[in-house]
């Protein structure tokens, strides 16, 4: 479910903990960082080249905010265009990475290949639907529709009284001065406890040999934690039908006979 990364000014990044994260997200990877009255970003498929890219910039740029980000995809397509971070609006001066599924007012509608933080960067959030971020409603009301998701804005321009505004705070952690937005830049043995690794939380059942996505007996999505088929990571039909193999027809019901 992706890996959103902050690297607060003048602390290093630690590359073996982007390189995991990456390892666990491998749908696309992007950075940004503030260098004096600007933001340099930068965005790629492959995740080594996009780390050691970040970290010879941060190496000469080391004394301003970061993010990095690696995407799991569940909306939009795995393409350059829908690595994080975005821009605000178009904006240059402002970008945002986001970590989670964001509500469905921004999930893409049919033939829309972005992602929904794309979406919501582009569409939803700069008309400012809750305010202001700098007045305690609008800080409140987009922490109250982002749910359980987290969000990172960092941001130059100077109608915002801050450079950086992290939501979700609380729902990731911090590790030598670096916040992440979950455990997946642990090595996989730290990264989840007993029960998150064999238990299922839809039905407690016990899967010690856990394979796939959802679990066994109540069909419980891992990523998203919605069962099956209603699972906010499966493709739409239409997606299904798009990317169908040549040839391939979908199976469809036989017709009812008519009623007498």
């Amino acid at each position: 479910m992706c890996l959103l990364t902050f690297i607060p000014a003048s602390v290093a990044p630690d590359p073996q903990a982007l390189s995991r994260g990456a390892e666990a997200n491998p749908h696309g990877h992007g950075f940004a960082l503030i260098t004096g009255d600007r933001i340099v970003t930068g965005h790629g498929m492959n995740a080594e080249k996009v780390i050691d890219t970040f970290a010879r910039v941060r190496a000469a740029n080391p004394g301003g905010p970061a993010l990095f980000h690696s995407r799991y995809a569940t909306h939009g397509i795995r393409t350059l265009d829908n690595c994080h971070p975005f821009r605000l609006g178009g904006d240059a001066r402002t970008v945002l990475a986001h970590n989670g599924i964001l509500p469905k007012r921004v999930h893409p509608g049919a033939y829309d290949w972005r992602s929904d933080t794309r979406i919501a960067a582009e569409d939803y959030l700069p008309n400012m639907p809750f305010g202001s971020l700098d007045t305690f409603r609008g800080s409140r009301g987009l922490e109250a529709w982002l749910g359980s998701s987290k969000l990172l804005i960092l941001t130059v321009d100077p109608a915002y009284d801050q450079q950086v505004y992290l939501f979700g705070e609380s729902k990731g952690q911090w590790d030598n001065g670096i916040w992440y937005s979950n455990s997946g830049f642990l090595p996989v043995s730290h990264r989840y406890s007993m029960r998150e690794r064999y238990v299922c939380d839809g039905c407690d059942d016990i899967d010690l040999y856990r394979v796939g996505r959802y679990c066994r007996q109540c069909g419980w999505c891992f990523a998203c934690e919605i069962r099956f088929p209603h699972c906010e990571c499966r493709p739409s039909r239409a997606r299904n039908t798009r990317h169908r193999a040549p040839g391939r027809q979908l199976a469809l019901p036989a017709p009812r006979p008519p009623s007498t």
